[in-house]
């Protein structure tokens, strides 16, 4: 049974990374005439590069895991398969002409909610009333759809903190700890995102743009809330922990400063990094090495089933997180 999952997985990612790269090829030439993503003072790229790839990522997502994971019924995707849909038109349009700040987040938050609050009643996290934990799942959705936003701001940045995520997921599955309607969904994605890379790696020939960053945020956080619900809320925050710690510290610090949070800017640790010295595939090699680390913390989390390992291993992938971001945020000599 393993095996043969595997085997599913492998091919599902395979599939995936073809069709994605094959639709990148295909709409490179309209992206490239339509949606031109112009540097200005705070874009780390410095000639004028289409966006919107994330077109080609999102949809082989969609197409093959949708059709690998629904073996067992589609029902527990329908809401997915219409929200990630729906959050892409945001980022398309937003790409093209932005979008009010209110406005989007509604937006954003209808997607999400449609996601959170049809889930099953029986999936749980903590006891307390449904109604609110559903809203602070909501909460954290949104927030987790836009700091995925927020961070894909350096060439393959994405991919290396997506694809250790998803891998990672795969893992989870083939072991039976994950759903596999998840498994089959994170396979995709990681494979989308693998077949993206070559276009992304530095200097890019194409950028995800909102219609790619903001879906696969909403993939992402499904596919860990699925992991939570299992009764592995560590792993599920260890997983996407550089992700969490830098963004989250970084809007914390600009509303300190008063400043206008919603607004693009190059603030967050990644960024500073360049602005330091560091090249921009030297900052995703070691945000790639430090998810591997996650990852390995996130097994052992799942492995070892306890509630105090999971205290000792928060903290020492927090203390991961904060001697990466130390580093990034001091000048190279």
């Amino acid at each position: 049974m393993i095996a043969t999952s595997a085997a599913n997985a492998a091919l599902i990612a395979l599939l995936a990374a073809a069709m994605c790269a094959v639709a990148i090829v295909l709409l490179r030439p309209l992206l490239q005439r339509y949606a031109l993503a112009r540097p200005n003072a705070r874009s780390s790229h410095k000639i004028p590069t289409p966006q919107g790839a994330g077109i080609a990522v999102v949809g082989a997502t969609l197409v093959v895991g949708g059709a690998f994971a629904s073996v067992l019924g589609f029902a527990p995707l329908t809401m997915l398969f219409i929200a990630v849909p729906m959050l892409g038109l945001v980022g398309l349009v937003d790409d093209i002409r932005p979008i009010p700040v209110l406005p989007r987040f509604l937006l954003q938050g209808l997607a999400v909610g449609l996601v959170v609050f049809t889930a099953p009643d029986d999936l749980r996290l903590f006891p307390i009333p449904p109604a609110v934990e559903r809203t602070l799942l909501l909460i954290a959705g949104l927030w987790f759809v836009n700091l995925v936003n927020f961070m894909d701001g350096l060439d393959l940045m994405t991919v290396a903190e997506a694809v250790p995520i998803t891998a990672t997921l795969v893992l989870f599955g083939l072991s039976g700890e994950l759903p596999w309607p998840a498994t089959a969904i994170a396979a995709a994605l990681c494979g989308a995102l693998l077949g993206f890379a070559p276009f992304n790696r530095p200097v890019a020939k194409v950028f995800l743009g909102d219609v790619g960053s903001l879906p696969i945020g909403l993939l992402l956080g499904w596919s860990l809330l699925h992991l939570a619900w299992q009764g592995y809320v560590a792993a599920a925050l260890l997983l996407p922990l550089y992700y969490l710690v830098d963004a989250t510290f970084t809007l914390l610090r600009r509303m300190a400063r008063r400043e206008p949070f919603w607004a693009a800017h190059r603030t967050h640790f990644y960024q500073r990094a360049t602005d330091n010295g560091f090249t921009v595939s030297r900052v995703v090699s070691e945000v790639f090495i430090l998810n591997i680390a996650l990852a390995v913390l996130a097994v052992l989390s799942v492995a070892l089933r306890s509630l105090a390992a999971d205290a000792i291993l928060l903290v020492f992938g927090l203390g991961a997180v904060t001697w990466v971001l130390s580093r990034f945020s001091q000048p190279r000599h």
